[in-house]
C-alpha cells in the first residue's frame, strides 16, 4: 500500500546545465499531472508524463525542473524576426505620418506582442530526454519510497480499524441473537400493565414477537459487513493500488452499519452502532490518502 502524498528529487546534468528534478504529490481522486520544464516542447512533456504514469496510479503530481539553487531554470527565448521587421515598418510609417524625428526604438519593437517568446523548444528533444530521464527516474524512485513508507503506516492503521469493527460485529451478533427473547420480555411487560392476567392469547403474543424479531433481524447486514471487512483486509495485503476500491468499500461499510442502527431496538446495540460508525468514519478518512 502506498500513500498519495510524497516528495522526490533527482539531480542530473542536461545540455551542460546542472538541474534538479522535483516531484511533489498530494491527494486526488484521480491522477492529475502538471509538468514544468524549461523547454516548451510537447515531446519532452509527453515523455515525462509517460514516465510518471508508468509509476503512479493516482494523486495530484507536479514535476518541475529547477536549478540547484532552488530557483526556476531560465527558459530559452525565441525571437520572431519577421514579426519584428513588420512592427518596425508599421511604427516607422506612423512616425513619418506624424512628422516625428525619432525612429522606433528597439525597446518599443521588442515590447510588441509575439516578438519575444519565452520557452523555446528543445534543440534535440530525444537527446535532452536521454540526459533528463535518469533525473526523472531518481525523483520518482524517491517519491515512491516516501509514499510506500507512509503507506505502511496507513495499512497498519486501517488494519487496526478493521479489527475493531470485527470485534464490534461479534458483539452486535451476540446482542442480535437475544432479540426475540428481549422482544418477548418487553411486550409481555407492556401487556401485563394493560390487561388482566390470562387475557393474553399466547399464540397472538408469539406472532407479535415473531414480527418484532423479523424487523430487528440484522443477520444479512452483519454477513455483508463481514464480507466487506474480508475484502478490505485482502486489499491491504495486495501490492497493487486499490485506493478507489477501498473508498467504495468504506461507503458500503457505512451503509451496513447505518442499516443495523435503523433496526436497533436495544440501547446496547445502538451503543455499538455509534462506536462502529466512528470507526468507519476514521477508516474513510484514512482511505482518502491511499493510492
Amino acid at each position: 500500500m502506498r500513500s498519495m502524498t510524497g516528495f522526490g528529487r533527482g539531480r542530473v546534468e542536461v545540455a551542460g546545465r546542472r538541474l534538479a528534478v522535483e516531484v511533489r504529490s498530494v491527494n486526488h481522486r484521480f491522477l492529475e499531472l502538471k509538468v514544468r520544464l524549461p523547454w516548451a516542447d510537447a515531446l519532452l512533456e509527453q515523455k515525462v508524463a509517460q514516465a510518471v504514469r508508468a509509476r503512479v496510479d493516482r494523486g495530484a503530481l507536479t514535476v518541475a525542473v529547477r536549478d540547484e539553487g532552488g530557483g526556476e531554470v531560465s527558459p530559452d527565448v525565441t525571437v520572431d524576426l519577421g514579426l519584428a521587421r513588420a512592427y518596425h515598418r508599421a511604427l516607422d510609417e506612423v512616425r513619418g505620418a506624424l512628422g516625428l524625428a525619432e525612429p522606433p526604438s528597439l525597446a518599443l519593437i521588442a515590447a510588441q506582442p509575439g516578438v519575444l517568446l519565452p520557452g523555446g523548444g528543445a534543440a534535440d528533444p530525444e537527446r535532452i530526454w536521454a540526459e533528463l530521464e535518469p533525473g526523472v527516474a531518481a525523483a520518482l524512485d524517491e517519491l515512491t519510497a516516501a509514499r510506500a513508507r507512509e503507506g505502511r503506516a496507513l495499512a497498519a492503521d486501517l488494519a487496526a480499524r478493521v479489527g475493531k469493527l470485527r470485534a464490534l460485529a461479534v458483539e452486535l451478533a451476540a446482542l442480535a441473537a437475544d432479540a426475540p427473547a428481549e422482544a418477548r420480555r418487553r411486550l409481555a411487560e407492556r401487556l401485563a400493565r394493560l390487561v388482566a392476567p390470562g387475557e393474553v392469547d399466547p399464540q397472538r403474543l408469539a406472532q407479535e414477537v415473531a414480527i418484532l424479531a423479523d424487523r430487528a433481524d440484522v443477520t444479512e447486514e452483519l454477513t455483508r459487513l463481514g464480507a466487506h471487512l474480508d475484502e478490505v483486509e485482502r486489499l491491504l495485503g495486495d501490492a497493487k493500488p486499490h485506493g478507489r476500491r477501498l473508498d467504495f468499500l468504506a461507503q458500503e461499510l457505512h451503509r451496513e452499519v447505518n442499516t443495523i442502527g435503523s433496526k436497533a431496538q436495544r440501547a446496547e446495540i445502538a451503543q455499538r452502532v455509534v462506536e462502529a460508525k466512528s470507526e468507519v468514519e476514521r477508516l474513510r478518512e484514512q482511505v482518502q490518502n491511499v493510492e
